[in-house]
């Protein structure tokens, strides 16, 4: 093969040593790497491609005021966001209907706008078949 017999052997030495190593790194990323925690808090990428965010909403409080509002929702898997999308119309409903319930004194502190989010994705997990609203966020808040 070679003439020379010493670069025979360290060609066979080299190929020996590079297939133990990338058999190494092949077992190593395989079986002791650690898996990925399922509880974990997802990165924004996914909170982004699993989010739909309304139109601005315009409708009249309890109180006689006018509110404009935009909402974001956040689904727990893509299919349940695409369920969402195909669903606004009734979305847009279920928040109309409670924006109309509230007045211009339930926006005053935090505590209203967490419960509006909350009772808004309730009623969206009512009408939801392929997922479920994880959160909904109020985007956007003008009352006058």
């Amino acid at each position: 093969m070679f003439k020379n017999r010493l670069v025979t052997i360290m060609l066979i030495i080299l190929v020996a040593l590079t297939l133990i190593g990338g058999l190494t790194l092949f077992l190593y990323t395989q079986f002791f790497q650690a898996p990925e925690d399922p509880n974990a808090a997802p990165t924004i990428e996914e909170v982004i491609e699993r989010s739909v965010e309304t139109e601005e909403i315009t409708t009249n409080l309890a109180s006689n005021q006018i509110i404009r509002g935009k909402f974001v929702i956040e689904a727990d898997s893509v299919d349940a966001r695409n369920e969402l999308e195909l669903r606004a119309f009734q979305i847009e409903n279920i928040i109309i209907s409670k924006l109309a319930d509230l007045t211009a004194q339930d926006f005053q502190g935090s505590e209203g706008i967490t419960a509006l989010e909350a009772s808004i994705a309730n009623e969206i997990n009512l009408i939801m078949q392929e997922g479920q609203v994880t959160r909904v966020y109020m985007q956007q808040k003008i009352i006058q």
